[in-house]
């Protein structure tokens, strides 16, 4: 696990934009699985900056949704189906041949990530996934105990996951349940990019770097993936010994 940290949130999106990007121009099909919220927002305004600067060609580019709330339709504001498509598909021109999102309302959950789980497969594997990291150390919705063998599955969340998520929607909104890439897919990316800005996030970022490896905190597990990059601000890593810094 690599970790870089950057003086401003600005500077860490730039940063992380930049690989995205240049992901794209030495593999243009590239397959990118990617996270919703506030921690990758700004990498998203930036690449699509990148992209129309640079004249970046997309067009081969495949996406798949890292994750999406149970019940909750794709028109809402709060649905990762949403943030992605006004965020990343539609500035992009993505396709929506080459878009892959979970369908939150399906009556077949497991059927659902049956469907992502092969979709994936299909496309050969992701070539870069963006993760961001919950308070609780959740990477998508692989909450705390998760099992770690599983690929795309539904889970209960978390208590803390269901109290902060409401932050993403316009009224108080039930969420119990979500859909999730597992740590299966996380594993087998080829890439795998975290990303953490603010002060809320430094204790959670220090005990993924030095709590012990396993379930308890999700987050920790990244520590044995192969080729995984942990991008912070100044205010995210404030809490991390000098040696772990680069």
């Amino acid at each position: 696990m690599k970790i870089k940290v950057y003086p401003t949130s600005a500077l860490q999106s730039k940063a992380a934009a930049q690989v995205i990007a240049d992901q794209i121009r030495t593999k243009p099909d590239t397959v990118v699985c990617l996270a919703t919220g506030d921690s990758p927002f700004g990498t998203y305004r930036e690449l699509v900056r990148m992209v129309r600067d640079s004249h970046i060609d997309c067009s081969r580019l495949r996406v798949f949704g890292l994750d999406e709330w149970v019940g909750i339709p794709p028109d809402n504001t709060g649905s990762c189906h949403y943030y992605l498509h006004e965020n990343f598909i539609r500035p992009l021109a993505i396709g929506n041949d080459r878009v892959y999102l979970f369908d939150g309302l399906s009556k077949d959950l497991s059927g659902e990530c049956s469907r992502m789980t092969e979709a994936i497969r299909h496309a050969g594997g992701i070539d870069i996934m963006i993760v961001g990291i919950g308070m609780n150390g959740h990477i998508g919705f692989n909450e705390p105990g998760v099992d770690v063998n599983l690929w795309a599955h539904a889970i209960e969340l978390d208590e803390i996951t269901k109290t902060v998520g409401q932050k993403y929607f316009q009224s108080a909104t039930p969420l119990s349940k979500g859909i999730t890439q597992g740590f299966q897919q996380v594993f087998a990316a080829r890439t795998l990019m975290m990303l953490a800005h603010g002060k809320k996030k430094a204790s959670i970022i220090r005990q993924t770097a030095e709590a012990p490896v396993g379930i308890a905190i999700p987050s920790t597990l990244l520590r044995q993936h192969k080729n995984s990059l942990i991008m912070l601000d100044e205010e995210a890593a404030s809490e991390l010994a000098p040696s772990l810094r680069n």
